[in-house]
């Protein structure tokens, strides 16, 4: 029951959230950090990106060019509601973008920003209480058919579909609540 992709994005919002002792294979894998309170210790949080970049894993920040740059972070993450134009100046620079999208409006906004790949959210169904609607595997493969951009899917990937995932016509993968709630599912990846 192994998932094989290219690359493996975990999205975190706290650095105590994954275990990089755990990640055998750290080339594929890429830590997305998305705070969500104002980061008290940044001398942690400085130590955890040199680990990552020991590790040879990927560090991106969401958001905030000024904490990316004071990281020198490998890139940075753009959500869906973030629509400013001037992150595409960023594409001139190393950074890499990512950005995050949940319909074709948005992308369209993302290809604007200058983002090499894009978050695609919902492939399977989540428990979250105001987000209703998923694309599933076949709608998701039929729509990534019709996009040139490069598609990471991401929403509801738990152990029970892990399966379907490699039916998934894409070479990444999204990952975000399921490692804070089950980290036994992390470490079936990080083989």
């Amino acid at each position: 029951m192994f998932i094989v992709k290219k690359k493996y994005y975990f999205i975190i919002e706290n650095i105590r959230d994954i275990n990089l002792k755990n990640i055998k294979n750290s080339s594929k894998f890429c830590i997305i950090y998305r705070p969500k309170v104002k980061i008290k210790n940044i001398d942690e949080l400085m130590r955890f990106r040199n680990n990552c970049k020991r590790r040879n894993i990927d560090f991106y920040v969401s958001n905030n060019i000024k904490l990316s740059n004071l990281l020198k972070s490998d890139g940075i993450y753009i959500s869906a509601h973030n629509t400013n134009l001037k992150i595409a100046n960023l594409r001139h620079s190393n950074f890499k973008i990512i950005g995050s999208a949940h319909n074709i409006k948005e992308i369209k906004i993302k290809k604007l920003q200058g983002c090499s790949s894009i978050v695609f959210s919902r492939l399977f169904k989540t428990s979250y209480k105001y987000k209703k609607g998923f694309l599933g595997v076949l709608k998701f493969n039929l729509f990534k058919l019709s996009r040139k951009e490069d598609l990471i899917p991401l929403g509801g990937i738990k152990s029970s579909n892990f399966n379907k995932l490699n039916t998934v016509k894409c070479e990444s993968i999204a990952i975000f609540s399921e490692i804070k709630k089950r980290p036994s599912t992390f470490s079936k990846l990080c083989y």
